[in-house]
């Protein structure tokens, strides 16, 4: 995920003088030091997605997310713009392809019966249920779960790092608080001390191999089947528990912001 050799100071520089004057000569600068994480976020968002989805069209939708994050970022605020990128070139292919909707009906059929039947659970238990619980809530064998846990974490209908709209111009990714268990929160999206508690709780619901998981995909950059080496499971199986685990986390802020 490196961008183009250019020194900290020259980017620095370049950043300034952006924000001083907003040439359209320097943003084009800016897009070409960044490229490489369109490129980046492409082949992650392209893992598994149907034939006819070309990764230069999501490199190219992508784009569009790199120039909205280079107009709207702020430097002075000090923080990384490799961090507030990825989430909005993310964004900016998902919402493409969601446009065009590509994902099977029954998919997001399934989706929505899993993510009410978690919300139940998670209310019910105060933790991240297991398969056999949920799975017999759905009414489903375990085996019908996982399998659509898998097509839904290779469809991307869950994934952390997807852009989410909370209000009055905000933007959030389940991914910013993430970064540390122990850390404060991001002070610019959840300001609220209360929220950030109940996140911060709802991550510790997660199993150790969940929170392993969510760690070695979205933090160590590797793959879900380098990630299966790791745990000594299948690729198939990260998939399930990425996807279970990325639903718990999604269910709670849900409750946050709906109040």
């Amino acid at each position: 995920m490196s961008t183009t050799a250019i020194t900290e100071g020259e980017v620095a520089a370049l950043w300034a003088a952006y924000i001083g004057d907003r040439k359209v000569e320097i943003r084009e600068q800016l897009i070409i030091h960044y490229a490489p994480l369109v490129k980046y976020v492409a082949g992650r968002v392209a893992v598994g997605m149907p034939a006819h989805v070309e990764h230069a069209d999501l490199v190219s939708y992508g784009i569009f997310g790199l120039m909205d994050a280079i107009e709207k970022f702020e430097p002075a605020r000090g923080y990384k713009f490799e961090t507030y990128a990825v989430a909005r070139i993310r964004g900016a292919i998902i919402d493409e392809l969601r446009s065009v909707d590509w994902v099977p009906r029954s998919v997001r059929t399934r989706a929505r019966q899993v993510e009410s039947a978690m919300q139940q659970l998670e209310s019910e238990l105060k933790r991240t249920p297991s398969d056999d619980e949920l799975a017999e809530e759905l009414g489903w064998s375990v085996q019908e779960l996982q399998d659509t846990l898998a097509r839904m974490s290779m469809t991307s209908i869950a994934a952390l790092d997807e852009v989410l709209d909370v209000g009055e111009g905000d933007r959030i990714t389940l991914v910013d608080t993430l970064q540390d268990l122990t850390a404060s929160l991001p002070e610019e999206t959840l300001d609220d001390a209360e929220t950030k508690r109940l996140l911060r709780q709802t991550l510790t619901r997660l199993t150790d191999r969940e929170q392993t998981v969510l760690g070695l995909y979205y933090f160590e950059g590797m793959t879900l089947a380098q990630v299966g080496d790791v745990l000594g499971v299948t690729e198939s199986r990260v998939c399930q528990i990425h996807t279970k685990a990325v639903l718990s986390l999604r269910t709670k802020l849900g409750e946050l912001i709906r109040g």
